[in-house]
């Protein structure tokens, strides 16, 4: 038979003695094949038609076919040529397991007639199968105490082929521990022996993997391993170590109780019960790190178990020791450092050490008001405290060293605007959140003598009615002074000056400490209308200071002179007057004049004449001019009129209460012949008198016409001016200041006015209108008015007035 399938000139000649075979078995009546196993489908096994004497043309007439006994499958025929071929995949080894013989029996039969032909396929071994271990893995324990040369026995390989295939070789991984010795057994094989060269330490080599290798015969030659795992046993020969001897941990202050510190890890080396450890503090230990920390002694845990304060410790150290459980037990030691970290818990403290309280107003800038020194318990940034001031203005916060501040001076201070500061100084610390603390200072403010008293205005007006009660009180001056205690004390004086021949001290007075000014003796209008003079106002202050203030004090005129007859002529005798009239008068005529002057002043000045009717006397055929003080006829004279008249003439003043005065006049009635004499005599008389008072007269009634005109235009200004004064203007308060001119007798006087609310003590407040002209330079505007204050005195009054007088 002819295998396709090999080559070379081994397997040719393998194949010519499987045809010799055959040649030989066709000659008894059965043919024997042989094929290798694992041939592919369609190897050539024998020409089976040939070699039982069959021809191919009658191989299928006579239906030729093969039956086997159970593998019919793994070979086949080819009826166009007879040959026997592989038709499936054959495998000795599930054939025929390790028998050392296997083969295929086929029955062939043809019909026709029946021929059964008996043919044997031996199936040839071939190395297709590697030594194989039971496992892939062996395991062996071996106590590390176990002697040089001791033996351990290892489970053997096999192989599934047969013969020089199934032969095997044992081969052992190199280590320095063990060899490997094979034992021979009589119809089992060989058998692999480990033999330790080397003592075990289970701490340095606890498991040891060897590979065991086992080879077989065939050509090529096939290979198993197994993986030896060799697990060495322990024997208490080592004590418990960490993995460091010292520990070095950090934790925060204030940690909770029961949180975690460190968790010790310490080992042993051996096994079982010597690995066993329990955790201890040493001896070493203080007790109060015991009361702080609590040591876990299974798991090696150190928590907190009391308040950890930074401020009181910032590092602990704990000795540790840890003891296995073997036989004798052995221990091992270490140290955990622990370094205790801050937390911003303590708040700054700020301590305020006053040097110069109070401050003087005059103080240089950059005077040290106060020391502040600063501290906080914690450290690092959570130490750190940095200063700041609020409101700083006028004063400013300067480090003077580490955590110590100067509160100094910044800009000059004022008492007068501000007495009193009241600073708060914050500290805050660098933490995370920062804490703050706060002081508070108060600064106050020395009074320095730095401001001199001063008066509401640098003038004032005051207006006093003559013959006043002596020490009436007139006016109160009022000097403030923005300083302090003994620097605010004002007193008051007079700056003395001579009035005409007299020192001013002789008119008035002034109390030193209530600024009343008294008039100490009567004023007479007709003496002193205008009086001048300054008020000082110091202080109590080293030096002190002062200014003064300006009076004027205007003598109001009362009515207290009457009027006073004027003599006809030179030799006359005042209040008597004698005329002679012509008895052909008309009417009228002028036939005499009375004179009189007043000296007072304004109404009280202002003169008007009254003829009085005589006591059972017929109608006079005269009449008195009202302001002219001129006698004239009101008709013809008639012989029924007596030759001799006497006319009584009353002269009345406009004051309050009036002021009277009476004339006498003698009027002697003549014939026209002796008329002009006497008339001429009377003219020549009355001329000469006529002369002296016409100017006098005709300016008075100018006067007071204009005067009257300007009362009743002020009284206008007067009632619009309370109209629209603000509500807040008390009842004895000072109106508003102006000048007035008024026209008298063609020319222009100055004069001024003062409104003024009197108050008294009865019935409301009364507002009198008055002129008078001071002696002063031409007024400027035609009309200007000033008001000024008047109040009442404690035993006079004051009241506006006037006086007009010509320029």
């Amino acid at each position: 038979m002819l295998f396709y399938s090999l080559s070379g000139p081994k397997t040719q000649r393998l194949l010519l003695s499987f045809l010799l075979v055959a040649a030989w078995e066709a000659g008894s009546g059965q043919v024997h094949y042989s094929v290798p196993e694992e041939a592919k489908h369609g190897t050539f096994v024998g020409r089976i038609a040939q070699d039982l004497g069959l021809e191919l043309a009658e191989l299928v007439p006579r239906l030729f076919r093969v039956a086997s006994k159970g593998r019919g499958d793994l070979l086949e025929i080819n009826l166009q040529n007879g040959i026997l071929f592989v038709n499936s995949r054959i495998d000795r080894e599930e054939l025929c397991g390790r028998s050392a013989e296997c083969s295929i029996h086929l029955e062939v039969i043809v019909d026709r007639p029946l021929q059964v032909f008996h043919v044997e396929v031996e199936v040839k071994d071939i190395n297709d199968n590697p030594p194989v271990f039971s496992a892939s893995e062996q395991k062996l324990s071996i106590p590390e105490s176990r002697l040089l040369d001791s033996r351990f026995p290892l489970e053997g390989a096999s192989d599934a082929d047969v013969g020089e295939n199934a032969m095997l070789t044992y081969r052992l991984s190199p280590n320095e521990f063990f060899t490997l010795d094979i034992i021979n057994k009589k119809d089992k094989g060989k058998f692999p022996v480990l033999v330790l060269q080397k003592l075990l330490d289970r701490e340095e080599n606890p498991q040891l993997q060897l590979l065991l290798t086992a080879t077989d015969g065939g050509k090529p030659e096939l290979k198993g391993s197994v993986t030896l795992q060799i697990s060495v046993l322990d024997a208490n020969d080592n004590a418990p170590i960490f993995d460091r001897s010292i520990y070095e941990v950090k934790m925060y202050e204030n940690s909770a109780n029961q949180t975690l510190v460190i968790w010790l890890n310490a080992s042993d080396a051996d096994e079982g019960i010597n690995k066993e450890i329990i955790y201890s503090f040493s001896s070493l230990v203080p007790p109060n790190i015991r009361r702080k920390f609590l040591m876990n002694e299974r798991t090696g845990e150190i928590r907190v178990n009391d308040a950890i304060d930074f401020e009181d410790s910032n590092t602990y150290e704990i000795h540790v020791d840890v003891t296995d459980k073997g036989t004798p037990p052995m221990v091992g030691h270490c140290s955990v450092l622990l370094e205790i970290l801050d937390e911003n818990d303590n708040s700054p403290e700020v301590v305020v050490t006053s040097l110069a309280l109070p401050v003087r107003e005059d103080a240089q800038v950059g005077t040290v008001i106060a020391l502040i020194s600063v501290s906080d318990h914690d450290s690092g940034a959570n130490g750190q405290v940095i200063c700041s001031l609020t409101p700083h203005i006028p004063f400013k916060l300067v480090s003077t060293f580490k955590n110590y501040y100067s509160l100094v001076l910044e800009s000059a201070l004022d008492r007068e605007s501000v007495a009193n500061y009241e600073l708060v100084v914050t500290a805050r610390d660098g933490g995370s959140p920062s804490l703050s603390a706060t002081a508070s200072v108060s600064v106050d403010v020395a009074d320095v003598n730095d401001n001199a008293p001063t008066f509401a205005q640098p003038e004032y007006t005051v207006f006093v009615k003559e013959n006043n009660p002596p020490g009436c009180h007139i006016f109160t001056v009022s000097a403030r002074d923005a300083d302090a205690q003994e620097n605010a004390l004002v007193s008051y004086s007079l700056v003395e000056r001579r009035v005409g021949e007299r020192a001013l001290s002789s008119y008035v007075s002034v109390h030193a400490e209530s600024g009343k000014v008294y008039a100490l003796q009567p004023l007479d209008h007709e003496e002193l209308e205008l009086l001048q003079f300054q008020v000082s106002a110091r202080d109590a202050g080293v030096p002190p200071l002062g200014s003064n203030v300006t009076l004027q004090v205007f003598v109001l005129d009362e009515n207290d002179n009457a009027p006073a007859l004027l003599p006809p002529g030179p030799g006359g005798v005042a209040g008597a007057v004698s005329q002679l009239v012509a008895w052909s008068v008309g009417a009228g005529h002028v036939v005499a004049k009375v004179r009189a002057v007043d000296a007072d002043s304004g109404y009280n000045a202002w003169l008007s004449y009254e003829l009085q009717a005589a006591a059972g006397a017929a109608r006079s055929p005269f009449r008195v001019g009202l302001y002219t003080g001129e006698i004239s006829t009101t008709r013809a004279l008639d012989e029924a009129d007596a030759p001799r008249q006497r006319l009584l003439v009353l002269v009345k003043d406009h004051g309050e209460p009036a002021l009277t005065a009476t004339a006498t006049v003698l009027l002697s009635l003549e014939d026209s012949g002796q008329a002009p004499k006497a008339s001429s005599r009377a003219s020549t008389g009355a001329a000469g008198a006529e002369a002296a008072l016409v100017d006098v007269n005709v300016y008075l009634i100018v006067a007071i016409c204009a005067v009257s005109s300007l009362f009743v235009l002020t009284l206008l200004l007067y009632t619009a001016l309370r109209c629209s004064a603000p509500p807040s203007e008390g009842a004895c308060g000072p109106g508003k200041p102006r000048l007035v001119c008024s026209s008298a007798v063609g020319s222009w006087s100055y004069s001024q006015q003062r409104r003024q609310r009197v108050c008294s003590g009865e019935g409301p407040p009364k507002a009198d209108l008055m002129a008078f002209s001071p002696s002063l330079p031409p007024c400027p505007l035609p009309a200007v008015e000033v008001e000024e204050e008047s109040t009442e005195g404690d035993h006079c009054s004051k009241k506006q007035w006037s006086h007009t007088g010509n320029i």
